[in-house]
């Protein structure tokens, strides 16, 4: 074969292989907007605000994060809230049953365990009394154990929520509900839906920012704290408070800061242009997320530096220098929400107790849980109050789910330890600030803490409560999506009034 001919050969080859290129699945999906896909694509842009695609929406939706009114004038503007993961025992925090240390040590009754189901508990489990003294707090008199002898002093603050109730006894499952409303993975979680319908106060800084202490995620990952069907500008920022709070937020070396500039406002044309063929609004979020990075680059390493509070503050939180854990987030949070931030969301690992080994004893790791976090939030609520923040800051602390009045008993034995199972019937909650009452106490349990027997609230009834407070209505706070309305709450849920001032 002459050279000519093996040349008009790879001429043939490389025209085939562009040819073919108009048949790939990127180019017919990105072609199917003109047909059914322009039906998907309107709907998602319909479902931002807007249909069309002129010059001026597009730069105005690419700032979905600008401040917006709520439907009405809420009691608070800011959302802290405390998730203790693996679900703490509320026999030995707040909801205090002397009858069921009648019991401690007897067989369970068959009452409570036919037609029941449970995590672990097989077989006739022994009943476990409270291992914990009791006290009755401040002018409400709130019961708190000595457990939290910091927060003891603040119950005058805050509103027990003392019936929670839910329906899932895994800890993902049940943490999904908790934070998106559904037991199953794909739903916004709740500071998403806040920042979709508000913004962000500091247009330098995330509306939504995650901080994770105890060594690990939740069990059901970062999907409680993702954007869901939102657009993906929405999602949970997860920052650090040991190293870079945020991963790769310093240019690396040889890009300077007019560089850096100059190359993203190249990308954003490019996402423009994109956006005005296509009309995708996820395109929209890639933009925003850009010019959002480039912010976050001078604006995040001052807000998220502790080493700036004076020495009572650092005392006040119990703060550790240099270290990741529940008091530096907690004092972390208390700064980002005084700058603007939207919602902050403080995941803490490890209350899990079965009593499998000694750090998951009620009677050991439990107590070392509480010591952690205890002079923390009862500082962050100290604090709020005296900056003249507390009132517009709504402050929620609790877990995804209760624990057992009786011992677990893994495959029908006792565990070495002493411990609880996962409970669904009753476990409590506690908010404060932001329109709560003070001093509250709402819903009751039986007398050994099993089963809500008054004031029963849902995790969507906490939900609808957080939204009222900042001014939505739950049922009318909606999103579009695959033909019809979602919302936060589902198709349940009411704002607990009874703890509203």
């Amino acid at each position: 074969m002459t050279q000519k001919e093996l040349h008009n050969d790879r001429l043939a080859e490389e025209a085939k292989r562009s040819a073919l290129g108009y048949y790939t699945r990127r180019h017919f999906l990105r072609e199917s907007a003109m047909g059914l896909g322009a039906l998907a694509l309107g709907s998602l842009i319909g479902s931002c605000g807007s249909n069309s695609s002129s010059a001026n929406q597009v730069f105005d939706a690419a700032n979905p994060l600008a401040p917006k009114l709520p439907p009405f004038p809420g009691k608070a503007r800011a959302v802290i809230y405390l998730h203790m993961a693996g679900a703490p025992s509320q026999l030995e925090l707040f909801d205090y049953k002397p009858e069921l240390m009648k019991l401690d040590g007897l067989d369970c009754p068959q009452s409570l365990l036919e037609g029941k189901r449970f995590a672990f508990i097989r077989g006739v489990p022994k009943m476990l009394g409270p291992q914990a003294v009791f006290r009755r707090r401040g002018q409400s008199g709130a019961w708190v154990s000595d457990h939290l002898p910091h927060f003891a002093t603040i119950a005058d603050e805050v509103s027990f929520l003392k019936a929670v109730t839910t329906d899932q006894f895994n800890h993902a499952p049940a943490q999904l509900l908790m934070h998106t409303g559904s037991p199953r993975l794909g739903r916004p979680s709740i500071g998403s839906w806040i920042t979709y319908g508000l913004g962000s106060e500091n247009q330098n800084l995330p509306g939504f920012v995650v901080l994770t202490s105890g060594g690990k995620n939740p069990d059901a990952g970062k999907s409680v704290w993702g954007s869901g069907f939102l657009p993906s500008v929405y999602q949970g920022v997860q920052c650090r408070s040991e190293g870079d709070p945020v991963l790769f937020i310093f240019d690396p070396e040889g890009m300077s800061r007019d560089l850096r500039k100059a190359s993203i406002d190249a990308i954003n044309e490019v996402n423009r242009l994109q956006y005005a063929e296509y009309g995708d609004p996820e395109i929209l979020s890639r933009i925003a997320q850009y010019e959002m990075a480039y912010r976050m680059q001078i604006s995040v390493p001052e807000v998220m530096n502790i080493n700036d509070e004076p020495d009572y503050i650092h005392a006040m939180y119990g703060t550790k220098s240099g270290k990741a854990c529940f008091a530096n987030n907690v004092l972390l949070a208390r700064k980002l929400v005084e700058k603007g931030v939207r919602f902050v969301q403080l995941f803490d690992w490890g209350w899990d107790s079965h009593g499998t080994d000694p750090n998951l004893a009620i009677d050991y790791g439990f107590i070392n849980k509480c010591r952690q976090v205890d002079k923390a939030m009862t500082a962050l609520i100290l604090d709020l109050k005296q900056r003249g923040l507390l009132e517009e800051t709504l402050v929620v602390w609790g877990g995804e789910f209760g624990r057992t009045p009786m011992m677990e008993n893994r495959e029908g034995k006792q565990n070495p330890f002493k411990g609880r199972d996962h409970h669904v019937e009753a476990f409590t909650m506690w908010m404060a600030g932001g329109g709560i009452r003070k001093g509250a106490s709402y819903g009751e349990t039986d007398e050994i803490g099993y089963s809500a027997i008054s004031g029963k609230v849902s995790a969507w009834d906490i939900q609808a409560t957080i939204l009222n407070q900042l001014g939505f209505d739950h049922e009318q706070f909606t999103y579009q999506f695959q033909g019809r309305p979602f919302r936060l709450t589902d198709v349940a849920g009411r704002p607990i009034t009874e703890i509203q001032s």
